[in-house]
């Protein structure tokens, strides 16, 4: 079997690292890690000093500010010695066979995604399986089950034949790949909504997506940042550092795409067309300013303009969508809509153009 480096970033979260570490080894393939120890204070480093694993490499940032995962994924891709690399995450748990069932659809210009069983701290989906593994009250690593989760591997969830279109965390392609669009955008460091931008650039790059349903990993969810106990989070409960950072960040994708993060049912990304757009707001006031400044890119392609005396939600979900209203209209020239006055001087679309980071 081909060996692959699973690219590991983790931040004090030792009891989930210790757990990810011990199920990558358990499979029938000595495969590489890699695991790229964020500024933790949790143990983590002494923990890793004291395995003597010659096949675990290790980029330590001594802190004491984080750098994040978009540096930390990018760092160990780069550091990675196999031409094949995972995507994987501290909280997530192999199940038996999740390499061979990964590596049998993986060739070039495809990234395999791994089917994630998760406990139910987020709203179930038709992209994953919402199962609880864990004994007695909670979602952490010292009640779950380990061997509830494998015999329900080996006797149903291994057994899966289907495969979809979707993509998320873990997910494993060729190093070559993944660097020939220049790997995380930097504007979403730390973290949040970077995933959701490389996988667009995915797309628009033609790679194919592929989610096997007999490739499986448990996972705790979001413990890097949003439920990192270190950082004020819980499971369920959002630390202050991930609602600043996922705010932030969802501006800049929306300044950088046009649109919020879009998929099917599947996480399949959609994206649409992206132009170069200028918001005119006359009455203004500064809740309006601040709500529409995301949606505006600066260029002159496209001229809105917004009357704060009568502007509602109507209008701003106009404007969330329009986008997809100017390359179905197809038209150069002037229009309304809603209470928005529309000019429309090229339809020149610019998305392929934020490819390579």
């Amino acid at each position: 079997m081909k060996k692959i480096t699973f690219v590991i970033p983790s931040r004090n979260n030792l009891e989930f690292l210790q757990l990810a570490y011990k199920s990558i080894r358990d499979l029938e393939t000595k495969h590489e890690i890699l695991v790229l120890n964020d500024a933790s204070t949790d143990g983590t480093q002494e923990w890793i000093d004291s395995l003597g694993d010659k096949d675990l490499i290790v980029h330590h940032n001594p802190g004491p500010e984080r750098i994040g995962i978009v540096g930390m994924f990018d760092k160990g891709i780069e550091m990675a010695r196999t031409d094949i690399i995972m995507a994987f995450h501290a909280d997530m748990i192999a199940s038996p066979k999740l390499d061979e069932n990964i590596l049998k659809h993986l060739k070039r210009g495809t990234v395999v995604s791994a089917t994630r069983v998760e406990p139910p701290l987020h709203p179930p989906g038709p992209e994953k399986i919402t199962m609880n593994f864990h004994i007695g009250a909670g979602c952490e690593a010292d009640n779950f089950d380990h061997k509830s989760f494998i015999d329900w591997c080996n006797n149903v969830g291994l057994k899966e034949t289907k495969t979809t279109e979707g993509i998320f965390a873990p997910w494993c392609m060729y190093k070559e790949d993944f660097l020939a669009i220049g790997g995380h955008d930097e504007l979403f460091a730390p973290q949040s909504k970077e995933d959701s931008d490389l996988f667009n650039r995915f797309h628009l790059n033609g790679y194919k997506f592929i989610q096997p349903w007999d490739a499986l990993v448990y996972h705790f969810t979001s413990r890097g940042s949003r439920f990192n106990k270190h950082a004020g989070g819980a499971a369920g409960k959002n630390s202050e550092e991930w609602l600043q950072t996922t705010t932030t960040n969802m501006k800049k994708f929306i300044k950088k795409w046009g649109t919020t993060v879009q998929h099917d049912k599947f996480m399949k990304p959609i994206v649409s067309p992206v132009y170069k757009k200028t918001i005119n707001i006359i009455n203004s006031n500064p809740q309006l300013e601040e709500a529409l400044e995301p949606w505006s890119n600066g260029g002159e392609d496209i001229i809105v303009e917004v009357n704060g005396s009568n502007f509602n939600q109507q209008d701003f979900q106009i404007l969330q969508k329009l986008n997809d209203i100017v390359k179905d209209s197809g038209e150069i020239g002037e229009f309304e809509l809603g209470n928005l006055k529309i000019t429309i001087n090229s339809l020149t679309e610019y998305q392929n153009k934020l490819i390579e980071n």
